[in-house]
């Protein structure tokens, strides 16, 4: 090899030869070029990016076109092969970055939300006298005061949401009604990382079948298997620090049915749609009502117009308070009590082909200790027992014997109708229309923000 000014003094003519033997063999080469032309445009900005001696080396050695095309290969194959393993890196970092829930689901939701914001449920504007304050600067101020109180509930409906997504996919005829009910608090107890009373089950998991409006969980040994032609009340809750979310959907797998669920989601919609901030409670059962009983179910050939249960209501929902006072009706003619700036409610609606009146009837499994009983002496030494049991674990939550039974309290039941009897304790019995008939339900909760109405448990779902 001679010095370098020499090597560059005799590039250009090189590369000519080069070209000019490539152009000859085209037709043979065609691959061959390209790599040649690349080693043209490395040339050009060799000044920059590439030594030049390599260069000049690289063409000097070449002593016939076929090695020049087979170096010319290799660059030309070797630069995308490194660009694709980039990206490939790239998309499994960013895979990383965003973390899935599993199936069945076992991660706790918080940590499929790092910044700690959880999403806020469905946003409905209030209409009317109450669209100014939609844009009022004080009250969008009084809503940044309660975030981590709406962060909470959000928490509390995003386990709701998962939950129940993940229940929908297993629920199937010939289940034990048991297993349904212990899979999914199961389910909730792990995604909400359940923590004695700050965080955990609002209520037993309502499972009422056919006639059985509301209030039925499977004591321990009920043998109960799901049915092709059930039609089945699926209402469970969760908490965060005692704000709960209420919510509820029904399961029919024969089509037959789909009409007596269309009413009760429907009605539910309209309920949600017609609450609002001053709005009248029997204002929002007439609407209900009237949407409810629009509605018609073929059952075996014999046509029911679907009624609205008089003797159910949706509630306002306090902090570890399920039915905090207020009651918002399903049928026209309740009270003319208002809704108000800053509350919870569960607009829960039942669509009937039976009477459209429920009693109660059935083994008790639900129970909750009666939110305004102060201290009642007590005799017993059992009963004394179960009720420091039910303040450490419930307080004022719902329970039911499962949980009882799961907690290890056995020979519990006389010392538990004895804290009924003293009014500490309240039982609520499965309600149950007319025998073969059948109900369903839906429910969700609903929080009136001093600026629009957040339907906290709504999902893709209903």
């Amino acid at each position: 090899m001679g010095t370098e000014a020499e090597m560059l003094d005799k590039l250009p003519s090189e590369l000519e030869r080069l070209q000019l033997e490539q152009h000859q063999d085209a037709p043979e080469n065609s691959k061959g070029m390209t790599g040649t032309k690349e080693q043209c445009d490395a040339v050009e900005f060799s000044g920059t990016s590439i030594p030049t001696n390599d260069i000049v080396e690289t063409i000097s050695v070449s002593p016939s076109l076929q090695k020049d095309e087979d170096e010319g290969k290799e660059d030309t194959s070797d630069l995308p092969e490194a660009a694709k393993k980039k990206k490939k890196k790239s998309k499994s970092k960013k895979k990383k970055e965003s973390l899935g829930q599993t199936d069945p689901p076992s991660i706790p939701v918080f940590e499929l939300f790092p910044s700690g914001e959880f999403p806020e449920g469905e946003i409905q504007q209030y209409k009317d006298d109450n669209l100014w304050r939609t844009t009022s600067e004080e009250k969008r101020e009084l809503e940044r005061h309660e975030k981590p109180l709406y962060n909470s509930v959000r928490q509390a409906a995003e386990v709701h949401r998962q939950v129940r997504k993940y229940m929908k996919g297993i629920i199937k005829p010939g289940m034990l009604m048991t297993d349904l009910c212990e899979t999914l608090e199961n389910t909730v107890r792990k995604l909400i990382s359940e923590n004695g009373l700050q965080a955990g089950i609002a209520f037993p998991t309502g499972c009422s079948l056919n006639w059985v409006a509301a209030h039925w969980t499977p004591n321990s040994g009920d043998k109960t298997v799901l049915q092709y032609d059930d039609v089945m009340k699926l209402d469970f809750g969760t908490h965060i620090d005692g704000r709960i979310v209420d919510c509820a959907f029904t399961v029919a797998f024969n089509p037959m049915f789909d009409p007596l669920l269309e009413a009760s989601r429907e009605a539910t919609n309209t309920g949600i749609k017609e609450s609002g901030i001053d709005v009248r409670l029997c204002d929002v059962g007439a609407a209900i009502q009237e949407v409810m009983e629009s509605y018609e179910v073929e059952i075996n050939g014999k046509v029911f117009q679907v009624k609205s249960i008089r003797n159910l209501n949706g509630h306002s929902i306090g902090p570890y308070q399920i039915h905090a006072g207020k009651s918002v009706p399903i049928v026209k003619g309740g009270e003319q009590t208002k809704m108000e700036e800053g509350e919870f409610f569960a607009i829960e609606t039942f669509g009937s082909t039976g009477k459209g009146y429920v009693r109660e009837d059935l083994e008790c499994s639900h129970y909750m200790k009666i939110f305004e009983a102060g201290h009642i002496p007590l005799r017993l030494p059992r009963a004394k027992q179960l009720l420091a049991t039910i303040n450490k674990h419930f307080s004022t939550l719902a329970f039911c014997r499962r949980y009882l039974d799961r907690l290890g309290e056995s020979k519990y039941l006389m010392a538990l109708k004895n804290l009924c009897d003293a009014g500490i304790v309240q039982p609520y019995p499965p309600l149950c229309d007319v025998k073969g008939s059948y109900v369903s339900q839906f429910e969700h909760t609903i929080l009136l923000r001093p600026t629009c109405k957040e339907v906290i448990s709504r999902g893709d779902d209903y």
